[in-house]
């Protein structure tokens, strides 16, 4: 999940590797124990074929998954962040995996905006405090800029809202907030349209903010934040001389999804599933959770199942960095393409150690974000309900745009999806009804070099990679309830190919706007 950013060159590999070869690259040896459900489409779809899909999906196979991701990372400097070599390593291993089933694969390029950070220093009473400046922000004048510290009072101190400003007067200052409620950008937007020269936000979980502003036409005024540890104290310190100084730039840069579909089901009525590969470390919980839970049910459904609806799996690249890679595959995409999309999935961090379990609100009911296109309600019904069956009471979550159903729920693509919580809290009422800790972090590692493979609750990974594997090959069988498509067959297009003859996969588009 998006709200970070990484800082060196990606170097692009070749796609087609050896499965032996690039297994052991990982300490994986070679194995062909993930048979799929069906070995080809010689009949008609068998009305179960989703729930067989979903039964063959085990932990054994999931956690080899992120193992592989963890050794990975281990092998590459401790991240697999876009850019950096663990994530190019990642790619070949989704690569070999979906090869060796037998799915034609492609890893289209990408252009995108990288964020750059050559300097960040705050200097508070003589002390020099560890800050992050966000991703987008404007830098500071050379050598810095000099403020007093003027915290926003209690009952405004989210800076969300142009009434937490009045009675305060930050003009010339360095305003400090807390995390939470709106984007940054809004936040900085707010602070100086009040007057200041500069915001920090303060974490409101363990750690650093890693965060964005979005795009380079967001920033208004330097954003950083701070983590808890030094960032409450400046609460306490208004009027406090400080010295902030952050100087960043935004360069052009190149990365890769990875892209399989199956060859048998239509191709105008497509089926999407999607999880970012990208991380900010090693990156288990987000996003290895739902990277793992889309490769192993690639592997049980098999490149040729008995299906009415092709079924296109994808691998994003550079989401942590704006969600670039899922920007960039539905801008390349024409408007009768985007037609052939049926609807998209999203898994998004769906084992988060103190695990809640979400669905994303597509009818909007909970009121936290406007409802999704029209077909989202249906989705968001039928991943409530296979997680009803398994005993769990679903909440909604908020199309709030951090992932990559963004530019799908955009060009009108009815979506969905899963996710386990990512730096809010766990309440009362939720521990009461799925277990976990009460005022803890649903993952209190998002995004810190501690998301490892001791930052993972199996248990959740394993019914919401059940839960997605039935509903997508349910959708597979027949969308009727999504969008009227009942779901009949037709020859299915060469592989690599949609139904107009036109190019499967995404061209080099126009940057993300995030």
């Amino acid at each position: 999940m998006t709200t970070s950013s990484s800082r060196r060159r990606i170097t692009t590999t070749g796609v087609g590797l050896a499965a032996a070869a690039s297994l052991a690259v990982v300490g994986l040896p070679a194995v062909a124990d993930t048979e799929p459900v069906t070995g080809g489409a010689t009949g008609a779809p068998r009305a179960d074929l989703p729930e067989r899909v979903a039964s063959a999906i085990e932990l054994t196979g999931l956690n080899r998954h992120l193992v592989a991701f963890q050794r990975i990372s281990d092998r590459h400097g401790g991240t697999r962040a876009a850019g950096e070599p663990g994530y190019d390593a990642s790619v070949d291993y989704v690569v070999a995996r979906l090869e060796e089933a037998g799915f034609d694969v492609t890893t289209p390029e990408f252009e995108y905006e990288r964020f750059t950070i050559d300097a960040e220093r705050l200097l508070v009473s003589g002390a020099e405090l560890d800050v992050q400046m966000f991703t987008y922000s404007p830098s500071t004048p050379a050598g810095g800029l000099d403020g007093p510290l003027v915290p926003l009072p209690p009952e405004g101190e989210l800076g969300c809202d142009p009434a937490d400003f009045v009675g305060v007067d930050v003009t010339g200052a360095i305003a400090v907030a807390r995390r939470g409620e709106c984007a940054f950008a809004e936040k900085g937007r707010l602070a100086a349209d009040a007057g200041a020269a500069a915001l920090l936000v303060v974490n409101n979980t363990e750690g650093p903010v890693h965060g964005t502003l979005g795009d380079a036409d967001a920033g208004v005024i330097p954003v950083a934040g701070l983590d808890p540890a030094d960032g409450d104290a400046l609460f306490d310190a208004a009027g406090t001389p400080a010295t902030l100084e952050l100087v960043g730039e935004a360069t052009v840069d190149t990365s890769r999804n990875v892209l399989a579909q199956t060859s048998t089901g239509r191709t105008d009525n497509v089926v999407v599933v999607g999880a970012h590969l990208d991380a900010v470390y090693a990156g288990i919980s987000d996003n290895g959770t739902g990277s793992a839970a889309l490769l192993e049910t690639a592997l049980r459904l098999g490149a040729a199942p008995e299906v009415n609806n092709a079924i296109r799996f994808a691998w994003w690249g550079a989401e942590e960095l704006g969600l670039h890679g899922s920007t960039q595959y539905v801008r390349s995409l024409d408007a009768e393409q985007q037609l052939d999309i049926a609807l998209y999935l999203n898994l998004d961090m769906i084992g988060s150690p103190n695990p809640g379990y979400f669905v994303y609100d597509g009818d909007g009911s909970d009121g936290s974000s406007e409802p999704g296109p029209h077909g989202s309600a249906q989705i968001e019904r039928a991943l409530v309900d296979h997680l009803a069956a398994q005993g769990i009471e679903a909440e909604g979550t908020a199309f709030d745009g951090r992932s990559d159903y963004r530019e799908f729920v955009a060009v009108g693509i009815p979506a969905g999806g899963l996710f386990t919580g990512a730096e809010g809290e766990m309440t009362e009422e939720q521990a009461a009804k799925w277990g976990g800790t009460a005022g803890d972090a649903y993952d209190p590692h998002y995004h810190q070099p501690e998301d490892d493979l001791d930052n993972v609750d199996r248990r959740a990974l394993l019914v919401n990679a059940r839960t997605a594997a039935h509903v997508a090959t349910a959708y597979g069988l027949s969308t009727r309830e999504v969008n009227g498509e009942p779901g009949s067959r037709r020859q299915a297009a060469e592989p690599g190919q949609l139904a107009d003859g036109a190019p499967m996969l995404p061209r080099t588009g126009r940057l993300a706007s995030r």
